[in-house]
């Protein structure tokens, strides 16, 4: 009988002691099943989709990777993966370092400081799609407000949007002036968790405004750096909507990204599985960069 009772007490603490795991994951397991039902299953769908040869609906026939082989050879890809490089290059960069710049600025001590943080977010919560109707406005070659600027002081009007070569430069301008809210608020929030007894430390031992930002500033703003290089990069590899409500990869396809070449290839010419595996393979590169950023910045 000591036996038995001895067993029941321990099935009973080992019950009591599950009670609150089991508690937890009736809360979560809801929303754990809509997650993985709309990521999970979707990603092995369109992984079986790229070794197809077929649209949306029907699936087509199976090829095995020679959606993956046809990419080697696909020039207009290999030009929509140079478009979309030079952006990234431009963006990232710039975003970081104005958004550092506006940072440093906002977090002075000044009036109305929680109105000009206000007014330096705001673009970024603006959809893209939004800002980009706003910026064929802007830009019009022929009525925009900028060429009007330009008149204005005796200076030839642009074609900007309309110029294959000033189409992408725009667009990264106009990119960073809706994206420069992310850097800004991430670095804000960084460098008012730096302790003020390292910056008094390093002015106490002679450090003039500079030597402070390079030794003491900067250091501390490394890990919200790295976030914001991978955020940012992945980002602009995944440029589209503002592609899509301005150029639609014009003039010349000038302005055509690798998304905006897969949504042309999926859904305009039906090539699903084509379109797929250019997904798959950019989601790749995307993981490669990301663990470069982040083996780099643990070094």
């Amino acid at each position: 009988m000591t036996v038995l009772a001895a067993r029941a007490g321990g099935r009973r603490h080992r019950a009591r002691r599950l009670l609150p795991d089991l508690t937890g994951w009736g809360f979560v397991l809801p929303a754990t099943l809509v997650i993985v039902g709309l990521s999970l299953f979707p990603a092995v769908w369109a992984l079986l989709l790229s070794l197809r040869d077929g649209d949306l609906l029907t699936g087509g026939d199976y090829v095995g990777l020679r959606n993956y082989g046809d990419m080697l050879g696909d020039t207009e890809l290999a030009a929509a993966a140079g478009h979309t490089a030079v952006y990234t290059v431009l963006f990232v960069p710039g975003s970081v370092v104005l958004g550092l710049a506006l940072a440093l600025a906002l977090n002075l001590k000044i009036r109305l400081i929680g109105f000009y943080r206000t007014c330096f977010f705001v673009p970024y919560v603006v959809s893209a799609a939004a800002t980009g109707i706003l910026a064929n406005f802007v830009f019009d070659p022929d009525f925009g407000i900028v060429n009007a600027g330009l008149k204005a002081v005796g200076l030839p009007a642009m074609g900007f949007l309309q110029d294959p070569d000033q189409a992408m430069l725009t667009l990264v301008l106009i990119s960073i002036w809706g994206g420069v809210g992310m850097p800004a608020v991430v670095y804000l929030a960084a460098l008012q968790d730096i302790p003020r007894e390292l910056v008094e430390a390093a002015r106490v031992d002679g450090g003039v405004g500079r030597h402070v930002l390079r030794h003491v500033v900067l250091p501390q703003l490394r890990p919200a750096t790295a976030f914001l290089l991978i955020w940012q990069t992945i980002t602009a590899l995944q440029l589209f909507d503002l592609v899509y409500t301005t150029t639609k990869g014009q003039p010349l396809d000038s302005t055509t990204t690798i998304v905006f070449y897969l949504y042309r290839q999926a859904f305009q010419l039906f090539h699903s599985g084509y379109g797929t595996a250019i997904a798959y393979v950019l989601f790749l590169v995307t993981l490669a960069i990301s663990g470069a950023v982040l083996w780099r910045s643990a070094r």
